[in-house]
């Protein structure tokens, strides 16, 4: 197939690679011309060691990227998902080939999860030409060819195998669900959960604390789950316990580096330059909080880490609040 790439981070980058490798053709696209050129010129992206497929040529305009394309792939970040395909739509109106969604975050404002948006600028007449694919996946790791396994979904069971046929590989291993909503869910949610264990880490509150945060992380993601729509057991599949666990305990996350930074004393916007990437759960953080209030769900660790974040809330004050709150029966 001729791809269409949008967006060169490392995971955009990543994924271009296992696609071309695949046999495909890939054209990629990221709003930084300045990056594109880089990538071009260099045939390594500078946060990742390793030369690029052949395959992969960079574009400096959409229109270019997805003239032609038989697949439309995207890891733009959440903040700029919806001026990306609002652009899309006025180069190409509704004569576009099958999107897959590989961004993992939750719209602020709206609380809708990227299928949302696209449909909402799309149109409803695209509802089964939207797809996803997730799961824990460190770009690194990818791209290193090391044994990786994800998730895929969409409403239409052929656009799933399309899917599964574009992306598996000797190495990276994809598992069909039909479970939309949940599988772009659980993916972005864990971010906020890895957040918190990482402050927690870099605080120095060991084990036995990261290991509840991330049990009753997993408690609350699948709480606001349900009430959005989502499938429960889904919260325990790749997307949702796989790619938490991934997440909360690995220096190779950039949501994690980002939590550890917070607990030295770093503000938001330092943090964040730090990093230098996109960082998605502190944008998702804010429509979790958001999602809680509006469904009047009790999410104490989200809102202890939207605290830290917007409030400043010391992370020793969050602990012990989430310590004595009062305590209920544990339900799974």
């Amino acid at each position: 197939m001729q791809i269409a790439y949008l967006g060169a981070g490392t995971w955009g980058t990543a994924l271009a690679n296992l696609l071309a490798s695949n046999g495909h053709t890939v054209k990629a696209w990221d709003r930084n011309q300045q990056m594109v050129r880089l990538l071009n010129r260099t045939r390594k992206h500078p946060k990742l060691n390793f030369e690029l497929h052949p395959q992969i040529h960079y574009v400096e305009t959409l229109e270019e990227a997805i003239r032609g394309a038989d697949l439309i792939v995207e890891s733009v970040t959440s903040s700029g998902i919806r001026p990306v395909f609002e652009e899309i739509k006025r180069l190409f109106g509704p004569a576009l080939p099958p999107i897959v969604i590989t961004s993992k975050g939750i719209e602020q404002g709206t609380g809708l999860l990227f299928y949302d948006v696209l449909l909402e600028i799309l149109g409803e007449e695209k509802k089964n030409s939207i797809g996803c694919l997730s799961g824990p996946s460190h770009a690194e790791e990818v791209i290193k060819n090391l044994p990786t396994s994800v998730v895929c979904s969409a409403y239409d069971p052929e656009l799933i195998k399309l899917i599964q046929t574009a992306f598996n590989s000797p190495h990276v291993r994809v598992y069909p669900n039909s479970d939309l909503k949940g599988i772009l869910f659980g993916g972005s949610m864990k971010n906020v959960i890895a957040i918190a264990c990482a402050i927690s880490d870099g605080f120095g509150f060991g084990d036995n604390t990261r290991a509840a945060l991330m049990t009753r992380g997993l408690h609350e993601m699948r709480k606001l789950a349900l009430a959005i729509g989502c499938r429960n057991e889904t919260l325990f599949g790749l997307s949702g316990l796989g790619d938490l666990f991934v997440t909360c305990s690995s220096t190779l996350s950039r949501n994690y580096r980002f939590g550890r930074l917070i607990a030295r004393g770093y503000s938001l916007e330092k943090a964040k330059a730090e990093i230098g990437m996109a960082v998605e759960g502190a944008y998702s953080c804010v429509s979790a909080y958001e999602l809680g209030k509006r469904w009047d769900i009790p999410l104490p660790i989200t809102e202890a880490t939207y605290r830290i974040l917007y409030e400043g809330l010391s992370p020793e004050a969050a602990v012990k609040a989430l310590f004595t709150r009062e305590i209920k029966e544990e339900r799974l």
